[in-house]
């Protein structure tokens, strides 16, 4: 039987760059994954050039049942820290708006980075390669696989989420948190489009393809989100930043609140534009929004909206502006895990040590990335987290190990 001191089950990000860590200071570390292809998630994010991670990530930026569990792995492992090692690959990388940090050519760069740090730690990669079940033993951990049984005094789950399954998603590492009584936090989409009832999304599924900067928000009290972002209409409901953001807030049942005209008083700006314009209040407000919006809006006012703006009433006026600016709608659904980013939930983290990711409740068995309850915004968020708790994980593994005999 094959003996390890760290088996990583999932060559994702996180999987990844804790094997290159924890092989680089002396651990014999095996990473397997089911899947043929390596880091497909990698390669297809940023548009294929990899939004690696954001400038200004911290725990404000993370959604968990448990929310302070990330401030420990990120306070130790900071954008900064990455950004060190890209530059040291030599990969050119550029920043684009709200510290979103992008590779200049392709995310292969980013893949070639990882798989150089594995091969620097000397880590063995079996892939493709299925573990169909994982039990503790005497000296740890023995894990059945399709090359054979596996020896580990640790074992790393980093099998991601359930996000993409075209790509290789699994539920695999919840149900190995589940087999060792890992409670879960339930799994949803989460950076995903919004759908709606079809029969009441008709008025705007024209608009498909139209995009404006909105203000959106959702949620009470500290489960409330809100953000600044563009908004994309759809055949079928609304993506884009915006919604993509919102979308990690939102509960089924809950409507969604959309400012279309951010950092202004439409109210105001229509009454002032009364004593200077003679136009009928449709042209008018597609002075104020994109004209093929104004005009699906103004079908819904009826013969108001052919009225020329003097004649309009100021209280005529406020409620247009507020239903401009406080648009209340109720998503019946989203575009699913087929279209999700990333998923929201899963491994409770409340059973977890933040600094080193181990179980509380069987010790050696870690848990890393996405398949634990901790969910970051858009915009390299996400891959922060699978470098921070990979780093933390690779750390106490490496202190945690036996000595030798």
């Amino acid at each position: 039987m094959n003996r390890f001191d760290l088996v990583v089950i999932g060559a994702g990000a996180a999987g990844l760059f804790c094997a290159g860590i924890a092989g680089q200071r002396g651990l014999k570390v095996l990473l397997v994954d089911h899947a043929g292809k390596l880091a497909e998630k990698i390669r297809i994010s940023g548009g294929g050039r990899c939004n690696f991670t954001n400038r200004d990530a911290g725990p404000a930026n993370f959604l968990s049942a448990n929310p302070d569990f990330c401030r420990s792995a990120l306070a130790r492992y900071t954008p900064q820290d990455f950004i060190a090692l890209v530059q040291r690959h030599r990969i050119a990388w550029h920043e684009k708006h709200k510290g979103q940090l992008f590779c200049d050519e392709s995310s292969e760069d980013i893949i070639g980075l990882l798989l150089r740090e594995c091969e620097a730690g000397s880590v063995t990669r079996w892939q493709p390669c299925a573990v169909t079940a994982v039990r503790q033993a005497a000296a740890g951990f023995e894990l059945d696989t399709a090359r054979g049984v596996v020896g580990a005094a640790r074992v790393v789950v980093a099998t991601g989420g359930l996000s993409i399954p075209k790509i290789g998603a699994s539920d695999f590492g919840y149900r190995l948190a589940r087999q060792f009584g890992h409670p879960l936090v339930e799994p949803r989409p989460a950076l995903v489009p919004l759908t709606f009832d079809a029969a009441a999304w008709a008025p705007f599924a024209a608009l498909s393809g139209l995009s404006l900067e909105v203000g959106v928000a959702t949620g009470s009290g500290k489960a409330r989100g809100g953000f600044v972002e563009d908004l994309l209409f759809t055949h079928r409901g609304l993506s884009g930043p915006a919604i993509l953001q919102i979308s990690s807030y939102w509960r089924p049942g809950t409507p969604i609140e959309l400012d279309l005209a951010p950092g202004h008083e439409l109210a105001a700006a229509l009454r002032e534009a009364k004593a200077v314009s003679k136009r009928q209040l449709a042209n008018e407000l597609a002075t104020r929004l994109p004209a093929r919006l104004a005009e699906a809006w103004c079908t819904r006012l009826g013969e108001l909206a052919a009225r020329p703006l003097p004649e309009v009433k100021d209280k005529d006026l406020a409620t247009l502006a507020a239903s401009l600016q406080a648009w209340r709608l109720t998503p019946t659904g989203s575009e699913g895990w087929r279209k999700a980013e990333v998923t929201a939930g899963g491994v409770d983290t409340r059973e977890l040590d933040s600094r080193t990711m181990e179980s509380r409740r069987v010790p050696g068995l870690h848990f890393i990335g996405e398949v634990v309850d901790v969910t970051g915004w858009l915009g390299g968020y996400n891959f922060q987290w699978a470098w921070a708790s990979a780093h933390a994980c690779a750390l106490a593994s490496i202190a945690g190990r036996p000595a030798a005999a």
